[in-house]
């Protein structure tokens, strides 16, 4: 597996493209933008896109999803159907897929949103706003803070410390770091 990251310069987000070099399926995380250096990976790499994960519906992750549904045939899995209505694979709860041949865990996060889920796939996690290196992510009230404040405890900090996070904003991390510069859950 190999990860490739594209900054949207709209809300400074970012975009993964993650790629089964056995098979040349790729899979996008939270495509705020398609931009040229995008489309010029899957199609210069002869790379198969068989599907989108978003992390939560906000706009820079998903105002992409247009642009990929008019040039590939691709499914697009989310917490919330509105991300592209009829076209959405509505994920709920915690779960398993398999997606271009890789086996991919997802966990129902809110707190940021109500729809905000984190993605695993091999020793990485993309977990969009919920968890960026060295701060937890946004809540607009304490419960909600609270029940993401447990989640992040009790699903992302229970992983090896060796696991990479992958956030939707800034640098990648480790549960590791993140454990001691993120946050002191009591």
């Amino acid at each position: 597996m190999k990860v490739y990251f594209h900054l949207n310069l709209k809300g400074f987000s970012n975009c993964y493209v993650v790629v089964n070099e056995n098979t040349h399926e790729a899979i996008i995380i939270d495509p705020g933008k398609i931009t040229d250096g995008i489309i010029s990976q899957i199609e210069e790499q002869h790379l198969k896109l068989t599907a989108v994960l978003v992390t939560h519906n906000h706009s820079s992750h998903v105002d992409g999803i247009k642009t990929l549904q008019k040039i590939y045939n691709v499914k697009v899995y989310a917490a919330d159907w509105e991300v592209a209505k009829n076209n959405t694979n509505v994920l709920m709860g915690d779960g398993k897929l398999y997606l271009a041949k890789m086996p991919i865990r997802y966990f129902s996060m809110p707190g940021h949103t109500t729809d905000s889920i984190v993605y695993k796939i091999g020793n990485l996690i993309f977990t969009g706003d919920v968890l960026f290196a060295g701060s937890m992510g946004s809540t607009n009230s304490s419960y909600s803070e609270v029940i993401l404040r447990t989640g992040i405890e009790n699903t992302i900090f229970s992983q090896l410390d060796s696991v990479i996070l992958m956030p939707g904003h800034g640098p990648p991390s480790t549960i590791e770091a993140s454990r001691i510069f993120t946050m002191d859950i009591e």
